[in-house]
């Protein structure tokens, strides 16, 4: 009987592993398309709508219901974040936050990433009208359109992308609310003003920071020149301000005790004050304290609201 080569043996054992780690690096790759990290914020505002959408006597709280919202609007997301991806690779490559992105990393090729983009659309905008309800569905649709056609084109034409891309930004909260209750009542849009609101602070921070990295590739997030600092100053502290009274107009609508609103108002106040910081210091380490102010202040501001609704907490 012939004898194999010895070295045949090292080879096949060898290729098992590397088609694993091929496999784990693919995967990784995907995953990288969909924007995890904008994911969660995604799950986070469209899940507390839902809690507060669905009618506090409406028997026991669906939590199937919200699992198939969460996981529609994140296929949506994640389709909407890959095509982004897929559309603007070209200048992604001209970034430094962006060059290591699968596709202009070389990674994966755009066509495989527009294949998987529309797929996750589709498939996540078929199962919420299946498995939630239409006007959830045509919500998401509608958010990723805009996104797409208006926001991620408007990024290398005017610095009024930020504020256009603001309205598809806060449709979590619209999806959400439809989820819950069928339809989109006068809170809804006091929930979608304050996630409107709170993405133009939020942006302006992290534009600031990579102001340098968005004009290399022609993105005109902010204007050149001089009205660069005003632009970014106007949106850092504007809708900050704005952003109290909002807040609070859910929790009086719940007749909460005094407590809520007034913590509401002091995290705006604490939001204001490193949007105004920004606006006054302008540099990088203001721009990193108010990128954080944000994150916090989004999750703590729908928590208050949450414990005000009655009936439930």
């Amino acid at each position: 009987m012939a004898t194999e080569p010895k070295g045949t043996a090292f080879a096949v054992a060898a290729a098992v592993p590397q088609r694993s780690s091929c496999s784990h690096a693919a995967f990784a790759d995907y995953w990288t398309l969909t924007k995890p990290e904008v994911n969660f914020l995604i799950l986070i505002t469209t899940g507390a709508a839902f809690y507060l959408g669905y009618p506090a006597r409406g028997g026991p709280f669906p939590v199937a219901l919200l699992v198939h919202t969460l996981l529609g609007t994140l296929l949506v997301a994640s389709g909407t974040g890959t095509l982004d991806q897929v559309v603007e690779w070209r200048f992604d490559a001209q970034m430094r936050r962006t060059a290591w992105r699968p596709i202009p990393g070389g990674r994966l090729a755009p066509q495989a990433g527009l294949r998987f983009g529309v797929l996750l659309s589709l498939a996540g905008s078929a199962y919420l009208a299946v498995a939630v309800n239409v006007l959830a569905s045509l919500l998401a649709v509608l958010t990723s359109l805009s996104y797409l056609f208006f926001y991620t084109p408007l990024k290398r034409r005017t610095p009024l992308c930020t504020l256009v891309g603001a309205f598809p930004g806060a449709m979590p909260m619209l999806i959400g609310w439809a989820a819950a209750s069928g339809n989109l009542s006068l809170q809804a849009w006091i929930l979608y003003a304050l996630l409107f609101l709170w993405q133009l602070p939020h942006f302006m921070a992290i534009a600031w920071m990579y102001r340098e990295d968005y004009a290399r590739a022609g993105f005109l997030v902010l204007p050149s020149g001089p009205r660069r600092g005003r632009v970014m100053a106007w949106q850092s502290i504007l809708p900050a301000v704005i952003l109290a009274p909002i807040s609070i107009v859910p929790m009086l609508q719940s007749h909460a005790g005094g407590i809520y609103p007034l913590a509401a108002l002091a995290l705006s106040g604490i939001f204001l004050y490193f949007g105004a910081e920004l606006a006054i210091r302008r540099s990088n380490s203001a721009a990193r304290r108010l990128l954080l102010a944000s994150i916090l202040y989004l999750p703590f501001v729908l928590v208050l609201i949450m414990l005000a609704k009655p009936g439930l907490l």
